[in-house]
């Protein structure tokens, strides 16, 4: 009776025997499953990446400007901007059920920033005490400007990270001055760092109170009104809701500002919810396709060792015959050729898994974390399940037929053979 180290033995010696044969159809499994897990591990990247990028702005963000809509309702023969107002987001609040916040902003970058040390430019963004809570800004230091700074009409202001090291050059900003255009304010907070690579854009705004910047620094042009903002930015009550509620959203405005609801060019928008669940259902298409390419590699790595094996056991008959003549089972033939397979398949599976592991960890390292919308490829979880399914049935496909083939001939048929 063998036992499992004999077993084991001869399975390796007849992989060590044709070493070049062995070497090349493993070398197909491991590239197939190293490819696979790279690709999708590249697309997951992407979505990751973009979904990050979109959550610097803020969940389940809706931002919406001023349009332009027919000087005259119900004709199009002509056209005029108009401009969303303080108001208007006032009735949002009270009159739109399914939206959850939402925030009124002033951005002009025209108004020149500076300190007792240095000028700096960039935006000057005056919005409300909810600010924080709908788009994204973590702060470092201090605080943002509450309800009680805008009641008292405090000067105060809130510095981005590179607003602060511009303004204030190796030295802190809290409680120092930084005049707008002349106007004294007072910094209560500095903004932490956020984004990636070299987009300083958003670190280098600075925040006031609306109701000052309405009152010092109002959007100017001809016929617009005195309470015009630039943006109005707010989230559905549920992230499902996005829909419905712009369509309230656009319900709202268009009965305020004289014009049709259903006209989409009279809306400019942007929907961070519907962007986000466009990049998925991308990505998700091509982590499909990419799999499917990958199991498709797999399977014809595995015909690759069936057919290597039905070799070996054509080539091994009279060792099979001799065999089973001086006693071996048909069941340790078939668990030998079988174990032969198995492990081929196996062991190329893991150094794919391994090596696209490596070159993931490698090209994590030469990036890093600068490449804005894109995070650096890592091992997918459910990639590599799904790799390793794969290569358990390749791996009982490649070992099983062939093995049943050696343990079905007879021992006088086989010792015939030449």
């Amino acid at each position: 009776m063998q036992n499992l180290g004999d077993t084991f033995g001869q399975v390796f010696r007849a992989i060590w025997a044709n070493k070049l044969r062995s070497f090349l159809t493993m070398f197909g499994i491991a590239w197939g499953v190293g490819s696979m897990l790279l690709l999708i591990s590249v697309g997951e990247g992407f979505r990751s990446g973009q979904h990050r990028q979109l959550a610097s702005f803020g969940n389940d963000l809706i931002m919406m400007w001023g349009g332009t809509i027919p000087a005259v309702p119900n004709q199009h023969t002509g056209m005029r901007p108009y401009n969303l107002t303080v108001s208007d987001t006032d009735a949002i609040r009270t009159q739109a059920p399914d939206v959850r916040a939402a925030v009124a902003l002033i951005n002009r970058d025209d108004i020149k920033q500076q300190s007792q040390y240095q000028t700096a430019g960039g935006n000057v963004v005056g919005t409300e005490p909810n600010y924080p809570a709908i788009r994204f800004l973590p702060i470092a230091e201090g605080r943002f400007f509450n309800q009680e700074d805008v009641a008292n009409r405090n000067h105060v202001i809130v510095l981005g990270q590179k607003s602060a090291q511009l303004l204030f050059p190796g030295r802190p900003a809290m409680g120092e001055i930084v005049t707008l255009n002349g106007t004294r304010f007072t910094v209560i907070g500095v903004a932490a760092k956020f984004g990636h690579g070299n987009n300083d854009g958003e670190n280098q705004k600075v925040y006031i109170p609306l109701s000052l910047m309405l009152e010092m620094f109002p959007l100017k042009g001809q016929n617009i009104p005195l309470d015009s903002v630039t943006s109005i930015q707010y989230q559905p009550r549920i992230r499902g809701d996005n829909l419905i509620a712009k369509k309230q959203v656009h319900e709202i405005v268009a009965r305020r500002h004289g014009f049709d609801p259903e006209a989409p060019e009279a809306f400019n928008e942007w929907d961070t919810i519907r962007t986000e669940q466009t990049v998925g259902k991308i990505f998700t298409a091509m982590d499909v396709f990419l799999g499917g390419v990958g199991i498709v590699t797999l399977a014809l790595g595995a015909v690759g060792i069936i057919n290597i094996m039905l070799v070996s056991v054509s080539e091994r008959t009279r060792e099979i015959g001799l065999r089973k003549a001086i006693g071996a089972t048909s069941r340790s033939i078939l668990f030998q050729f079988f174990l032969e397979g198995l492990i081929l398949t196996g062991v190329s599976g893991l150094i794919g898994v391994g090596g696209s592991a490596l070159f993931m960890y490698l090209l994590r390292m030469a990036i890093g974390q600068g490449v804005e919308g894109f995070d650096p490829p890592r091992l997918v979880p459910w990639s590599a399940a799904l790799a390793i399914a794969a290569l358990s049935a390749c791996g009982v496909a490649a070992g099983l037929y062939p093995a049943s083939k050696a343990a079905a001939l007879e021992p006088v048929e086989a010792l015939r053979r030449e």
